[in-house]
């Protein structure tokens, strides 16, 4: 990650942190009850990687724009992805756009080995900035096509994509470990849902939808195709 700091400072971060409770709280009344995932919402501030001129509304339970024309995803849609992931304490898991960094720092507070990989410079630089500034040293964050599974050619007992898929790529899938999953956005029947997918002991594939949810659309850089 780059060495630049110029936004916030560790001191920033915690004293953002210490209001955390009621947000935590508004996100229990709006349904979100795993414990895991609230309480690394509860000691990372959305509002340290939200946008400065969005600040006021980092703690509401909205999107907000981003560089790139991405936004940043609402809480409760990002704590419905990471309870579906299911992710466990040492696992490793490949996240697909960074975005801000915002979930990337989250799957580091469960526990998880992150590696992170965004598309678009801009934001990689400046998630990975605010990542260092934030002391998540368990997040390694590259810059590259995530949908084509970047340069590292590891395989994850988790993959998370933090969008719509465009297509179902056969070099990310081919990432899952045995007993693994992979969650994302996708249109299905029109609809954009909560799309998971597992691989079990035998190494066969299956999938499940969930609830309709509210993510941007990954920009494809290759041809197209249905999920």
């Amino acid at each position: 990650m780059s060495a630049a700091l110029s936004l916030e400072a560790p001191s920033d971060f915690e004293l953002l942190r210490q209001g955390t409770a009621a947000f935590v709280l508004s996100l229990r009344e709006r349904g979100v009850f795993d414990v895991n995932v609230l309480r690394a919402m509860e000691t990372v501030p959305r509002d340290f990687f939200a946008p400065r001129r969005f600040a006021d509304l980092a703690k509401s339970d909205v999107a907000l724009p981003i560089a790139c024309g991405q936004t940043m995803t609402a809480p409760t849609v990002v704590a419905s992805m990471l309870a579906a992931l299911e992710v466990r304490p040492g696992q490793r898991v490949l996240e697909v756009g960074t975005g801000t960094g915002y979930v990337s720092a989250l799957l580091e507070r469960i526990g998880a080995e992150v590696h992170t990989i965004e598309r678009q410079p801009i934001l990689a630089d400046s998630a990975a900035r605010r990542l260092q500034a934030g002391g998540f040293k368990g997040v390694r964050l590259a810059c590259g096509d995530g949908l084509e599974g970047g340069e590292d050619q590891g395989r994850y007992h988790r993959i998370l994509v933090n969008g719509i898929l465009p297509y179902l790529s056969p070099a990310l899938t081919a990432r899952i470990v045995a007993g693994g999953r992979l969650v994302a956005g996708a249109v299905l029947d029109g609809t954009p849902q909560l799309l998971t997918i597992w691989r079990d002991e035998e190494g066969e594939l299956s999938h499940a939808c969930g609830t309709p949810v509210r993510l941007s659309p990954l920009v494809a850089s290759t041809d197209q195709a249905q999920v």
